[in-house]
């Protein structure tokens, strides 16, 4: 449980107000944290603040594991000690005290809401500051990287079999593309391509 600080004001030895402050945990962390352990990815957190309430967050959230009263300089030898051990690191932030380790992770991930240096060291820019989209974000990427592969496929076989029957490799077989007709082809192949690159923007 994330502890609340109360304010008592005090006026002529008469208690005239109290203010409640606590830190909360957006709704759209827990989502994120639970998407990102279904794709096997673990989420540790690396905080300036003390480690009470960086472990009430991490145990809320159900995080990995977290680095609790970091200052900016230890934050950047955490990501480094965990790419050392082999591990690919993305890492998320939004303030000045968080762009050495955007910098040196394998992913820097910068909140939109934050401050220019830390856009200015990462690699990419969340602009709706919603941590459900760093989940978004590797969908897509994971979606694109598939793409490469079967467009990459796609044009490998196309020319493994078109090239030899153009050459007249199968001529005594009756066999062989004219310039004309492989020109047909493949301008085919590379509209094909581009139609299968198009089908990313229906994935959601």
């Amino acid at each position: 449980m994330i502890d609340t600080v109360v304010f008592l004001l005090l006026g002529e030895n008469k208690l005239i107000g109290a203010i409640s402050l606590s830190d909360q945990v957006r709704e759209e962390s827990h989502d994120a944290i639970k998407n990102l352990k279904s794709m096997d990815i673990k989420c540790w957190m690396l905080t300036g603040d003390n480690e009470k309430t960086a472990k009430a967050v991490s145990e809320e959230l159900g995080l990995d594991g977290y680095y609790a009263e970091v200052l900016p300089h230890e934050k950047l030898e955490k990501v480094k000690e965990l790419q050392s051990k082999g591990e690919f690191v993305a890492m998320t932030g939004d303030g000045i005290n968080d762009a050495p380790a955007l910098a040196q992770a394998d992913v820097g991930i910068a909140i939109g809401s934050g401050t220019d240096v830390a856009a200015e060291t990462a690699d990419i820019i969340i602009v709706n500051s919603n941590p459900k989209d760093v989940t978004s974000l590797i969908g897509f990427g994971k979606a694109t990287y598939k793409k490469m592969i079967q467009n990459l496929i796609w044009a490998t076989g196309y020319n493994v079999f078109a090239i030899p029957l153009a050459a007249g490799v199968l001529l005594s077989l009756g066999l062989l593309i004219t310039p004309a007709i492989g020109a047909i082809f493949m301008s085919l192949s590379t509209v094909i391509v581009a139609i299968n690159a198009r089908f990313l923007k229906l994935k959601k």
